[in-house]
């Protein structure tokens, strides 16, 4: 197994790893494996597989939709969810996303590092972004949307009597969505929208508190 030079720079010079010594090592497919360093330098280096140490642990099939906010606040959006079980992280343009444009690659390397901390064997990919007109005419309906709508603010709500299968959280930014965006949200019939509590929550809050919901209702915490 080659390592790329900013996975032997990490081993290496923020480890502080030599060749012989063991690791823990995952794909994303076939669960952890411990391999040994034989080899590595600043421009890379070579691991070798021993055994598998644990099988390999996939997310429910469940999405996080959001609107990229502040730099930070939209790393640690994706950090989260990778943390919580999230399948696949798409962030999407509304009418009022503050920031036009992410850096895809720095968002997919904060969801590996946040596997990692977790003990993960499972990196959920994170798309470029789209805007949400797109996204909803190209959406597939047998994945339900649940759309955390702020306009609801109140008791929050129970998920346990939704439907199993595929679902997507849609979390807005922080001016809220328009009022186009909301009129067409409202009549698709695969979008449920729900209220996560009595007080108006930060786009960061509410992804983790729907994450949180979903996780007990219908994922792998239940």
């Amino acid at each position: 197994m080659q390592l790329e030079a900013a996975q032997a720079h990490y081993l290496s010079g923020v480890m502080r790893l030599r060749a012989g010594e063991r690791i823990a090592v995952f794909n994303g497919q076939q669960g952890e494996w411990s391999a040994i360093i034989g080899e590595i330098g600043k421009r890379g280096g070579v691991l070798e597989p021993v055994a598998q140490t644990a099988p390999q642990r996939d997310p429910p099939d469940l999405w996080l939709i959001f609107a990229p906010i502040k730099k930070a606040r939209t790393d640690f959006i994706v950090e989260k969810a990778a943390e919580m079980g999230a399948a696949r992280i798409v962030p999407t343009q509304t009418d009022f996303t503050n920031s036009e444009r992410i850096r895809q690659d720095r968002l997919q390397a904060h969801a590996v590092e946040a596997a990692e901390q977790c003990g993960g064997t499972y990196v959920p990919p994170v798309d470029g972004l789209v805007p949400l007109a797109r996204l909803l005419d190209n959406w597939d309906e047998s994945r339900r949307i649940l759309w955390c709508d702020e306009a609801l603010a109140g008791p929050a709500e129970t998920l346990a009597t939704l439907p199993r299968g595929p679902w997507a959280i849609l979390i807005g930014p922080e001016g809220g969505f328009s009022e186009a965006e909301r009129k067409r949200l409202i009549g698709l019939s695969f979008v449920t929208r729900i209220s996560l509590g009595p007080r108006i929550l930060r786009a960061d809050t509410a992804a983790v508190a729907s994450l949180a919901l979903w996780q007990a209702a219908l994922g792998d915490w239940a």
